[in-house]
């Protein structure tokens, strides 16, 4: 009891020190960043998929038994070769007849040419009219124009037996066989699909961009706020599906000039080297675009930004050390830190730590963040810390 009687007494004689009120709490100590615009490289992520840059349907020119694939299915092949063989017979048959018809006609035309140098002889002395002078070249002519048919002919029956041996169009990797070898294949509308070759060095990789996006770059390109590389190419780097990163991958060959109205977004292109065919068409990869600059960007740690009343503010440190709540739009995350679209300019001051300690309009302490300085509470490397720790000793 006497020694509670004392505690008591001894608060009272505090409070009337303190003029019968508790002392006030010291403004709370917070860590400062000053806002300093510069030039920010930005990079776009996007979900693309892989194709070959050429993807080529081989399909027979030619009607006919399907008696031979020269090739092994999925392997690389090179223009020019070989990789089906439709059965030649009846095209030898027809080639050797079109010859022979040929012959046949080369052999009338020479006969009409000897008829018409004899006559057109005769018809200077007046030894025959001009009717039978103009029944010889009529006979010239038409034999003339036979023969010109039969060389055609000849030529047909020589591209159709051409076409029996069936050689890639494109260098590249072949699919799976979609006749076997025995089956029959035709021509025309019911032309017959051998297989397809897909050409893996360089790939295509398309990707969307969304209209919105898209039209806010192009707003700051032509603000001056973004700027692109001196070539106008934007590149690209790759992320495959089990994360490994393909950096300089390629670059952006092509945008469309319309928006899907299925999805709201403009397709894109990119043009990427594959020298080791890491990359297979139907592949699904992220696509980060690069290359484009932010002028004088504004960005703010984002432990920093808070989520007011009015939506995203932070808290700025004016003159006299007090605390005031700013508003802010904020655009895409860069890194650790969010870019800031308005609400900030050069030289203000942001509270970065202590955040939660911070009131409206009230004073507090500022210690201002330096460039490369160690932020409270991190922990320092073990060198450090056994120099601490021997100086402590």
């Amino acid at each position: 009891m006497v020694a509670l009687g004392l505690s008591v007494t001894a608060c009272e004689e505090q409070k009337s020190a303190n003029g019968g009120a508790p002392a006030a709490p010291p403004p709370p100590e917070v860590l400062l960043t000053t806002i300093e615009t510069k030039d920010i490289p930005v990079s776009y992520e996007y979900a693309g998929r892989v194709a070959g840059s050429r993807e080529i349907e081989v399909r027979a020119r030619v009607s006919g038994i399907l008696m031979e694939r020269t090739y092994t299915e999925g392997e690389l092949v090179k223009q020019g070769d070989l990789l089906f063989l439709i059965d030649p017979a009846p095209y030898e048959a027809a080639l050797a007849q079109a010859e022979a018809m040929l012959q046949q006609q080369q052999a009338t035309l020479a006969q009409a040419e000897r008829e018409w140098k004899r006559i057109a002889s005769l018809f200077e002395r007046n030894a025959v009219s001009a009717r039978e002078r103009d029944s010889a070249l009529s006979t010239l002519e038409l034999a003339k124009a036979t023969v010109a048919g039969a060389r055609a002919e000849v030529r047909t029956a020589r591209i159709n037996l051409d076409y029996t041996r069936v050689e890639a169009p494109i260098s590249g990797v072949t699919s799976q066989e979609a006749v076997s070898e025995g089956s029959l294949v035709g021509t025309g509308q019911d032309s017959s699909l051998l297989t397809r070759i897909s050409q893996l060095d360089p790939v295509y990789v398309n990707f969307a961009v969304p209209d919105a996006e898209s039209l806010q770059l192009r707003n700051m390109q032509e603000s001056g706020a973004l700027t692109l590389p001196d070539d106008g190419r934007l590149k690209v780097d790759l992320r495959l599906s089990d994360g490994s990163p393909m950096a300089d991958a390629g670059y952006v060959d092509f945008t469309d000039s319309t928006i899907d109205q299925n999805t709201g977004t403009i397709r894109n292109r990119a043009v990427v080297a594959n020298p080791n065919r890491d990359l297979m068409p139907g592949q699904f990869v992220r696509v980060m675009v690069k290359g484009m600059v932010l002028r004088d960007a504004v960005t703010v740690p984002q432990a920093a930004v808070l989520q007011g009343p009015k939506g995203m503010m932070v808290y700025v440190v004016d003159g006299e050390n007090v605390a005031k709540p700013q508003p802010i739009q904020i655009g895409r995350a860069i890194g650790d830190r969010w870019l800031v679209r308005d609400g900030l300019k050069n030289g203000d001051k942001v509270i970065v730590e202590g955040v939660i300690k911070v009131r409206p309009n009230q004073p507090v302490r500022s210690v201002e963040q330096k460039p490369g300085e160690q932020k409270q509470g991190e922990q320092k490397p073990d060198g450090q810390k056994q120099q601490a720790q021997a100086g402590n000793r």
